[in-house]
């Protein structure tokens, strides 16, 4: 039995998991829209877990420091590593505040 959560929910979950630290309201806000579009894509829904996203996603403060966790070369300005994320990893988002949301897998 599956139940469809709303965006509050899914940033309530986190919080009750004790993650609610992991990611900023904004990441969270992008992470649920996110996954809404790939169940769409898909065509399956898909269970909520809390510590497996925490595993697979991560927020960065901003686009340099998302390259280097992910081996891509940090001298080029922030529009190119931006791209180069693009090719490597499945799903990456900026934020308002100047950081990054990226799958990790």
């Amino acid at each position: 039995m599956k139940r469809t959560i709303n965006e509050n929910e899914f940033i309530e979950a986190f919080e009750l998991m004790g993650r609610g630290n992991q990611f900023s309201e904004e990441g969270l806000k992008k992470l649920y829209a996110y996954l809404i579009e790939f169940e769409k894509e898909i065509g399956d829904e898909i269970e909520l877990d809390v510590v497996g996203l925490c595993c697979d996603f991560a927020e960065y403060d901003n686009i340099k420091e998302c390259a280097a966790d992910n081996d891509i070369e940090t001298e080029k300005d922030d529009e190119i590593i931006f791209e180069d994320l693009t090719q490597k990893i499945r799903f990456i988002t900026k934020l308002d505040n100047g950081g990054v949301l990226a799958c990790n897998e």
